[in-house]
């Protein structure tokens, strides 16, 4: 198989890739944060690879991305103090996500090299294991990486320490703004997130999403336990499964009873045939089903 599609959480996959460099790893994403470097080095150290391999990372150090800790400079200074061997640089405008492994493995996702693109975010991809097609997708990331700047540790630094002080300054402005704008703002907020939920809950009840979710995940997964079940919904629909709010807006419900929903949504599919519970787990029935 030459190519393999790679969807959801995906950090098992991403971590067997790292675990395949051998020589030389690329990473190419506009994003970084610590969670996933700190993965990277650990891996690395483990095969008593970071000292030895050559690794190319490929970002965007824009101002934007670093005061609002998109990307996180200390992330990358972690990951050259630990891998000498590694070269970053700066894209302005880089958008792709690919990661590869020697020529031996390649994924090309829609995810960004943070803690959400691994865990949270619903990502898709593909992962290539055929070697001509990683080298040609090596060489044209590299051809296009040399259209950008290579960055050395001491600007790294200065770009660390630059966005400390932006931050501060921003939190500084954000704490002596006037209590009426706060005020404004934040019921702007709650009016956003209300109209947001209205959309979310336009077309559906709250049993019919939690029912179609639970299909997807059997159907994806293979039998579940109900306790496997449900942090894999929350991670779908953390606005519904959000343990701290109980609203109910059109029908649906976002909060607290989240749990009691997804049961009845179980047994709701369960009377219709489309899945039953084997003491155990629950599984799928009708492999083609399709909610109108």
């Amino acid at each position: 198989m030459i190519f393999e599609t790679i969807s959801a959480q995906w950090q098992d996959q991403f971590e067997g890739l790292v675990s395949h460099i051998r020589e030389y790893g690329l990473i190419v994403s506009p994003y970084i944060t610590t969670p996933p470097v700190e993965r990277i080095v650990d891996i690395l150290r483990r095969q008593d690879a970071a000292l030895t391999i050559r690794l190319d990372v490929l970002t965007d150090l824009s101002t934007p991305h670093i005061l609002y800790g998109s990307t996180d400079p200390t992330a990358i200074l972690l990951l050259m103090d630990a891998v000498p061997g590694t070269r970053i640089t700066y894209l302005p405008r880089l958008h792709a996500k690919v990661y590869i492994a020697d020529e031996s493995e390649a994924i090309i996702t829609s995810a960004n090299l943070t803690e959400h693109g691994l865990l949270w975010n619903y990502e898709y991809g593909v992962r290539i294991v055929d070697p001509t097609y990683v080298r040609q997708i090596r060489e044209d990331i590299l051809a296009y990486g040399r259209l950008g700047n290579l960055v050395s540790r001491p600007e790294i630094e200065r770009l660390a320490q630059i966005a400390e002080e932006l931050r501060e300054k921003r939190q500084r402005i954000e704490r002596e703004a006037k209590e009426e704008l706060l005020k404004e703002f934040q019921q702007r907020v709650n009016d956003a997130e209300n109209e947001l939920m209205e959309i979310r809950a336009s077309g559906k009840t709250t049993n019919g999403i939690f029912a179609d979710t639970i299909v997807y995940l059997l159907r994806k997964y293979g039998p579940m336990r109900t306790v496997e079940l449900h942090p894999r919904i929350q991670q779908i629909h953390p606005d519904l499964c959000n343990d701290s709010i109980d609203r109910v807006i059109k029908g649906v419900h976002f909060g607290k009873k989240w749990k009691h929903y997804v049961r009845n949504a179980q047994q709701t599919l369960k009377r219709q045939g489309v899945i039953d519970f084997d003491g155990q787990k629950w599984y799928l029935i009708q492999e083609n089903y399709v909610n109108q």
